[in-house]
């Protein structure tokens, strides 16, 4: 008789079609917030709108002049005076900013009231004035914001291209089963389930582990946040944090929580801070909608030990608030540079803007009043990723230790904040002194630098392996 052969391993899984790209680096590509293209921009705006304004007219310099003065100055006004009515920034925004503006304004009268003025170069110059000098302030609004790092990611958001990874929903099942190498992104259309919040659509992260074996594992959840001025998009196309999701699950034989990027605002612009209110019932879209969707779809964990919530600015703040007033849902956040609560503007503004007016309201969803009410928690880890301002020099430039120095007009502020955000600034340490006499297990990481998505996706890169192991998910070698 024949020996009997030893066992044979099991085939390989095909080989999935390799998923699209990711972005180039923040390093590696054409840059948006420094650099040549801010610089050429800025060169030739200025140089049309003196091309338009210099008219060599007694008429011209004694009349038209100062309507062209009175117009840019009440534009640059009204703006500034309608950001910080509606509160859209803690910090002030860059001077230039409302140059900027100004200026555009003044070219826009320049270039109609000199279309009978001049000679034929003066006009062409005063009419392309205007769209190069918008373009400008949208460059310069860019570096205060921070969401477009490199053109790359803004030429892909402005075509509406897809995301790294990307995948149509109806594609997953054939990937079943299959080595998908990397993860795919899939963008999905979230049903209401106890809410009423009209949403864009949002996106899903599914790890390589996710597509293994006849069905999904019961994988943890990572609800991931953006700042106040938002799409679902903003993590992966402004933070860029793909390239570090990859190298982690490939780190992790392709284990890795599920991520899930959320809309909390309904629009760009609309600020709710997650919270229930005249701006839509955000809090309750992301603890009723978003789980029961995640569980039933995707077959993600249910257990709250295995959901963490993650946020950059605004979205920190979220992160905090969702974890004190569920923790029946979420046993882990992740607060980067968010605020000491909700905000928007000043108490009262926020009681109005926020809440309609209603205190009690303001009460039910500022953390510090939730921590109190509520008592002890149990098993619910935070961790707070926070920001100073960094130190100026003699010239008023910005000094980050061990890093080049930068003038402010060459970082991209992200979220809706500057450089220093007066509300943020202690608000980890109240809070999170706050969630220890309550049995919060938490801590503050203080970081030098600048408010920016740089700056959050390093936050999240850094605070990865701790996530994931205290969702379970330990990777061998790695450190947390």
């Amino acid at each position: 008789m024949l020996p009997l052969s030893p066992a044979l391993p099991p085939p390989p899984a095909p080989r999935a079609p390799a998923a699209r790209s990711g972005y180039p680096g923040f390093h590696h590509a054409v840059s948006l917030l420094h650099g040549w293209v801010p610089q050429v921009v800025a060169f030739v705006a200025v140089l049309l709108l003196v091309l338009a304004f210099a008219r060599f007219t007694r008429r011209w310099w004694l009349l038209w002049m100062p309507v062209c003065a009175v117009a840019g100055v009440a534009a640059a006004w009204a703006a500034w005076s309608y950001t910080n009515d509606q509160g859209l920034a803690s910090d002030p925004a860059p001077v230039l900013l409302w140059a900027c503006v100004g200026l555009t304004a003044a070219g826009l009268v320049a270039a109609i009231v000199g279309l009978r003025t001049g000679s034929w170069w003066q006009r062409i110059a005063a009419i392309l004035a205007v769209p190069v000098a918008l373009l400008y302030t949208g460059v310069v609004l860019n570096q205060w914001v921070g969401y477009y790092p490199t053109v790359q990611a803004a030429w892909d958001a402005a075509n509406a291209d897809p995301l790294p990874h990307q995948v149509d929903e109806d594609e997953l099942a054939d990937l079943r089963g299959t080595d998908v190498g990397t993860g795919r992104i899939v963008r999905v259309d979230i049903p209401e389930s106890g809410s009423d919040f009209r949403h864009r659509r949002e996106y899903v992260y599914l790890p390589p582990a996710w597509f293994a074996g006849a069905k999904p594992p019961a994988l943890p959840t990572i609800m991931m946040i953006g700042g106040e001025f938002n799409t679902p998009a903003d993590w992966v196309r402004s933070g860029q944090i793909m390239p570090a999701v990859d190298d982690f699950a490939a780190r992790n034989n392709g284990v890795m929580p599920v991520l899930v990027f959320v809309d909390s605002g309904g629009s760009f612009n609309n600020d709710t801070e997650c919270v229930n209110g005249p701006r839509g019932d955000a809090a309750d879209h992301l603890t009723n909608d978003v789980p029961a969707y995640m569980e039933s779809t995707f077959g993600v964990s249910a257990d709250p030990s295995k959901w963490a919530v993650v946020g950059w600015s605004m979205g920190g703040t979220c992160a905090v608030d969702l974890a004190v007033m569920h923790p029946e849902q979420f046993g882990t956040f992740v607060d980067i540079a968010g605020d000491l609560g909700p905000t928007a503007g000043t108490k009262e503004q926020t009681i109005k803007r926020l809440y309609g007016g209603n205190a009690d309201a303001w009460a039910r969803f500022d953390p510090l009043t939730v921590m109190a009410k509520h008592g002890p928690y149990t098993d619910v880890v935070g961790l707070f990723d926070d920001l100073t301002a960094p130190k100026r020099n003699s010239t008023g430039q910005q000094h980050y230790p061990g890093r080049p120095q930068v003038t402010e007009d060459q970082i991209g502020k992200g979220g809706r904040d500057g450089v220093m955000d007066t509300n943020e600034e202690g608000a980890a340490e109240q809070l999170c002194d706050a969630g220890k006499q309550v049995g919060i297990d938490c801590t503050v990481h203080t970081t030098v630098g600048g408010h920016t998505w740089q700056f959050a996706s390093a936050a999240f890169t850094s605070s990865l392996p701790w996530l994931t192991a205290r969702l379970g998910i330990t990777v061998p070698g790695l450190s947390s």
